[in-house]
């Protein structure tokens, strides 16, 4: 009997913030050739960074696997990340503006949008993450009164949940109070993650 050969491993070049996510689709999908490379977090309080890093993982993986798939979306290098990418063809990466496009869907982002421009998100990995990336980023635990300078414009919180997480929920309900902003909860799912993730890993 001969022996199926076994599936060569693919990569996920990817954003820290998507680890979790990127690791629970591989495990659902028993995925043992699928290999997960996380880039920092905190690249996204640099953006300007992502494109040249990105690059220099890139260089490093091309010869060493078939196929690399990159886990970022534009996430504000207006376009950084496809000028990279078009430096190596057949390398894709999730599509539209930022995670919370690709987790809700651009046509229900859009209408999320239209119904209140004024909106702040988060998702699971900002709720997990909050007093870091946003707390301590815009120096609100040193100085709480400037709350209103950076988030006065903002009319909601809009928590746009991947898993079914009474805790996370609570916390993001904590966020909205913090900043105080009206709260709403729309539960996407890993979205357009989970089907770039399945296309490029089963194909």
């Amino acid at each position: 009997m001969t022996a199926t050969p076994p599936t060569p491993d693919v990569l996920v070049i990817a954003c820290g913030a998507l680890g979790r996510e990127l690791h629970a689709i591989r495990r659902a999908n028993g995925w043992d050739h699928l290999r997960i490379r996380c880039l920092d977090p905190t690249l996204h309080l640099r953006p300007e960074e992502i494109a040249p890093r990105l690059r220099t993982e890139l260089e490093r993986a091309v010869g060493h696997y078939p196929r690399i798939f990159v886990g970022y979306a534009d996430c504000g290098t207006y376009g950084g990340i496809d000028r990279v990418l078009a430096d190596f063809p057949g390398v894709e990466r999730l599509p539209g503006l930022h995670c919370y496009e690709f987790f809700a869907g651009a046509e229900r982002l859009e209408r999320l949008a239209d119904d209140e421009p004024g909106t702040f998100y988060l998702t699971d990995f900002l709720v997990r993450c909050f007093d870091r990336f946003v707390v301590e980023a815009l120096g609100l635990d040193g100085h709480p009164e400037l709350r209103d300078a950076f988030f006065g414009n903002y009319r909601r919180l809009t928590y746009l949940s991947q898993t079914q997480d009474p805790e996370l929920l609570a916390r993001a309900r904590a966020a909205a109070r913090r900043l105080g902003l009206p709260f709403t909860h729309l539960h996407t799912g890993y979205g357009a993650l989970e089907a770039s993730v399945v296309r490029f890993a089963a194909g």
